[in-house]
């Protein structure tokens, strides 16, 4: 609880068995903490069974690999039946610090910021943390191209680390969203077309075996995936809607 706020941390997990108990030591390190969702999207390791062990954690278990939007979907909509008035998702691999929550649960909470991303481009993180070469240009690069298109000035759009309001959720049409990675994106184009302000924060992060990652293939039609959305967002604008953007009220 922080300032009367419930904070949820909800953690999307496929096969994270290696790193979860690291990840959930440090998340409970922190006291405003009240709840812990894991989703396993049908992980061929141990991961749900590890969870079950942890306290403060609810477990729910895909029967079938639904992706990682269809993971976030289900981390959600559960976080808001639970009562959040915070959501924070947080990956379960540890390539990000859990000791940036408190820090990230505040700027929620104090009204500043609906939604604040933990960057890993802020400060230099990246590269320092080991993020391959190839990922860092094409983040650069992807990133430029998304900010002219949206209109926006983010440092990234691509970090698994992001703190939401209920407020802000209850607002956003995320069953329309891919299942896929480009779910991410999606999102927080949906947070900038309804004019909502987004804070950063410096995240170190680190990339060892252990941490998930998608391969080049997928992170090519990622990279297209994000260019589509950032190119409906402009048509969008233009004509008023899009299929994920709604039309836009004085109460929005």
């Amino acid at each position: 609880m922080l300032q009367g706020n419930k904070i949820v941390v909800v953690m999307p997990a496929y096969n994270a068995a290696r790193t979860l108990r690291q990840t959930y030591d440090e998340v409970v390190a922190h006291d405003i903490v009240d709840e812990i969702i894991l989703v396993d999207d049908a992980s061929r390791d141990e991961t749900a069974v590890i969870a079950r062990t942890l306290d403060r954690v609810r477990v729910e278990v895909h029967p079938q690999n639904r992706g990682y939007g269809g993971n976030q979907k289900t981390c959600y909509r559960l976080a808001l039946a639970a009562g959040a008035d915070v959501v924070i998702m947080l990956h379960p691999d540890y390539q990000y610090t859990p000791t940036l929550i408190p820090a990230m649960a505040s700027m929620v909470t104090s009204g500043l910021y609906p939604c604040v991303l933990a960057s890993r481009i802020l400060g230099g993180g990246a590269l320092r943390g080991g993020m391959p070469w190839w990922k860092y240009v094409s983040n650069r690069l992807l990133t430029l191209t998304e900010n002219i298109l949206l209109g926006a000035k983010l440092s990234e759009y691509h970090t698994g680390y992001r703190a939401f309001a209920r407020k802000l959720l209850e607002k956003l049409p995320l069953e329309k969203n891919s299942d896929d990675f480009v779910f991410d994106n999606q999102m927080l184009a949906q947070i900038i077309w309804l004019g909502h302000p987004i804070g950063e924060i410096t995240c170190p992060a680190k990339y060892m075996p252990e941490a998930s990652s998608i391969n080049f293939q997928r992170s090519v039609r990622y990279g297209l995936g994000c260019l589509k959305v950032g190119i409906e967002f402009v048509i969008a604008r233009w004509r008023g809607e899009g299929s994920i953007f709604p039309r836009l009220t004085h109460a929005a």
